[in-house]
């Protein structure tokens, strides 16, 4: 022993602040839970738990870049933002046409083909990466978090990344779950399957709108 004590690479106390206040923000329905619960509604529990996984991907991507400093790069070229803001866009409000398509077809999703688990995962890392405001939500939130002085920025950065996908995978997971159970009781009943199909497609259309639309 040589009597030195190890610094922790971040603050204990900005990290619990930062943990509070993540989970009072993960409780408020955002574009992320809307997407799990829709997808576990029309797939079952199983493909909400994939969507999650899938969103927490994408973000985890985010994370790492926002750790890498990629921010300085996204705002010197503002343009990246839009480019990614719209294509995520176009993304969600094709989803959704595709199920009023299929509606208007007479194919009603089931309960077996409705939205498998692999399409469920890769519609939530398209959804959460070409969603620039988890971007702008880290580059802008967790900075408030980091102490220079506690330890390399990038690895506070890491931690509080790693903090919010936990708590976002509890949090999103335990919706998409629970919406599988509600939406196979659902498709169990033929009167209210395609109803549950339509719901599904305007909050993914409306989810477009709100992304295209926003600034």
């Amino acid at each position: 022993m040589n009597g030195k004590i190890t610094q922790m690479p971040i603050d204990l106390h900005l990290l619990a602040v930062f943990t509070a206040t993540t989970i009072v923000a993960l409780i408020t329905p955002g574009p992320d839970m809307l997407f799990v619960m829709g997808c576990g509604m029309r797939g079952g529990a199983r493909a909400g738990l994939l969507a999650t996984l899938g969103v927490i991907t994408g973000d985890a991507l985010y994370v790492a870049a926002a750790a890498a400093g990629l921010s300085m790069l996204l705002t010197a070229f503002p343009v990246v933002f839009t480019v990614l803001r719209l294509a995520g866009a176009a993304y969600l409000i094709y989803l959704g046409v595709q199920m009023f398509r299929n509606l208007k077809k007479g194919q009603a999703t089931d309960s077996a083909g409705g939205m498998t688990g692999r399409r469920a995962f890769l519609n939530g890392v398209v959804s959460s990466a070409a969603n620039p405001q988890t971007f702008a939500f880290m580059v802008a939130f967790l900075p408030q978090f980091i102490d220079p002085g506690a330890g390399p920025v990038w690895l506070q950065f890491t931690i509080l990344g790693a903090v919010l996908i936990v708590l976002e995978f509890l949090a999103d997971a335990t919706v998409g779950v629970l919406a599988g159970r509600l939406g196979g009781w659902l498709r169990n009943r033929q009167a209210v399957r395609r109803r549950l199909d339509a719901a599904t497609g305007t909050v993914f259309i409306g989810l477009g709108i709100t992304l295209a639309t926003q600034r």
